[in-house]
């Protein structure tokens, strides 16, 4: 009887995750992964840049979280470039699956915090405030697991060499959504 309690409970909320996974409560935790970049030829320039990203949602498709963002770009006979970065993120979901793709979602998301890029050889550097927005879309692989594509105006504003950097980058990722303890409770209310 309690096995059969619990393939009922857990058959439920995988059920309910396939709906829920960015009901408030649920936590979501991954990252970005962008200008992974190995170059072939002479230059032999290498570039990669991950951005971890945990965020709770304090309600219905709305998240509130951070992000450490690291990177490093270095080529042959050139100076390596370090960026890093760390602060505060929000999302925000629209309230109905995009048709063309059932399990899909288009989301914006802003991100506020500090950064910098800084050049070995002292030219290009940059240090203080770094923000940024745009949007995205998450396709829903699993219930847990999106797969997602984001659009992103940042900036980069402080003191250095450089008082204002920009850019925009079109960045991939992998996120997980984890149920909160709320829906997890709720899941088994409904199964009693």
């Amino acid at each position: 009887m309690k096995k059969l309690t619990f393939l009922t409970i857990a058959a439920l909320m995988v059920g309910s995750m396939a709906h829920a996974q960015i009901q408030a409560g649920n936590v979501m935790v991954g990252g970005n992964f962008a200008n992974l970049n190995l170059g072939l030829d002479d230059s032999k320039v290498f570039t990669l840049e991950i951005t971890p990203k945990a965020a709770w949602f304090i309600q219905d498709n709305v998240a509130l979280g951070g992000y450490v963002d690291l990177g490093i770009q270095t080529a042959k006979n050139s100076s390596t470039t370090f960026t890093y970065g760390a602060g505060a993120l929000g999302r925000y979901y629209t309230g109905r699956e995009v048709e063309v793709l059932r399990h899909g979602r288009i989301f914006a998301e802003a991100t506020f915090g500090f950064g910098g890029i800084n050049v070995s050889d002292g030219g290009g550097n940059t240090n203080g405030l770094k923000f940024g927005a745009g949007p995205g879309f998450a396709y829903f692989i699993t219930p847990n697991i999106g797969l997602e594509t984001l659009l992103t105006y940042n900036g980069l504003t402080g003191f250095g060499n450089a008082s204002y950097q920009s850019n925009i980058n079109l960045l991939f990722g992998l996120q997980i959504y984890l149920s909160g303890r709320a829906t997890a409770a709720r899941v088994s209310r409904d199964a009693q």
